[in-house]
């Protein structure tokens, strides 16, 4: 019986020795790659679930691992540690990063490039159309809404209005109690982020069928005035018919992209950017909101951050011309 059981042992420790270096010989050859993203019940977490696929089937050489964390922030300083190679970021919180602002005060980090940007997250100006409310200046003195209470939303909102010197006043308060202030008109308005360029929020066309809204864009001047203070803000257009009749208009929009290490070797960040955008409809499956996006157009016509030499390799390719503040000094 002993003998037989020592046979046994013996035979089992071959197989896992053989398993063992079997499995090293498939991930030989292969770059292991983190791929951070944003809680798993999260739609972001479909998209980075997809984008992990996509490279996983078209970039032979590179293995892909996606893993949940805590979005952008926690994605930023777990590249900087090495624990993460790429991931999720917003462009505005990168752009501090890099440049040592917000939670980066005085210690910005220079070794993280864009690789694309996949959708904007435009910030609505949404007024009641009897408010009498025609451009952001009107807002001067009446009771809006900004955002919901702590959210980037209300940041980013305080200082568009900041920068061109409107002075609201502010009601505070979550989406539920904003919506039913606007239709009890104790308010004239709120700002909502879209998930896209194309969709209005659920919560704002709870609005519209209650009461009639107007959007309220921005001119080039007030852009300017905006970047001039806030540089990590990014001009969006939204396209007319967004909501019946709406005329085409410009807002400012948080950005939503994927974020790569400088040791991500540039012939593979090269072959990732090409296989995302040569197969966008697999995010599309995904993450329906971005039908309709083009990666290379909005990336380089958005990102206000250098890009990783590979993705410059690739959008240069496509005949596509680099602004100077993309490119890594």
């Amino acid at each position: 019986m002993k003998k037989n059981m020592l046979i046994l042992c013996l035979l089992l420790s071959l197989l896992t020795f053989h398993f063992f270096f079997a499995d090293q010989g498939v991930a030989a050859g292969k770059k292991l790659l983190a791929m951070g993203s944003t809680q798993s019940s999260s739609s972001h977490y479909a998209y980075f679930v997809a984008v992990g696929k996509i490279i996983n089937t078209y970039v032979p050489e590179v293995s892909i691992n996606v893993v949940e964390t805590g979005a952008s922030v926690d994605n930023i300083n777990r590249i900087k540690k090495g624990q993460l190679d790429l991931g999720m970021t917003t462009i505005h919180l990168q752009y501090q990063a890099y440049h040592g602002m917000g939670p980066w005060k005085d210690s910005p980090i220079k070794d993280q490039y864009v690789l694309w940007v996949y959708q904007p997250a435009p910030q609505n100006f949404v007024v009641r159309k009897d408010s009498g409310v025609k451009t952001v200046y009107d807002l001067k003195g009446k009771r809006f809404n900004p955002g919901m209470r702590g959210s980037a939303s209300e940041k980013t909102a305080e200082a568009i209005l900041d920068a061109l010197g409107v002075a609201p006043d502010f009601y505070r308060g979550g989406t539920a109690d904003t919506v039913a202030a606007i239709k009890d008109n104790r308010i004239v308005g709120y700002v909502k982020s879209g998930a896209g360029v194309r969709t209005l929020d659920a919560s704002t066309m709870d609005i519209a069928t209650f009461t009639p809204i107007s959007l309220i864009g921005f001119t080039d001047n007030d852009i300017a005035k905006v970047q001039a203070k806030y540089p990590y803000l990014s001009p969006v257009t939204v396209p007319k018919g967004i909501y019946k009749d709406s005329p085409a208009y410009k807002t400012f929009a948080m950005l939503i992209g994927v974020v790569a290490s400088k040791n991500v070797p540039e012939d593979l960040a090269y072959k990732m950017v090409k296989a995302a955008d040569e197969h966008f409809a697999d995010q599309v499956a995904a993450y329906p909101s971005i039908k309709g996006d083009n990666l290379p157009k909005l990336t380089l016509e958005t990102c206000t951050v250098p890009m990783h030499p590979g993705a410059i390799k690739y959008y240069k390719e496509l005949g596509l011309k680099i602004p100077e503040n993309l490119i890594p000094k």
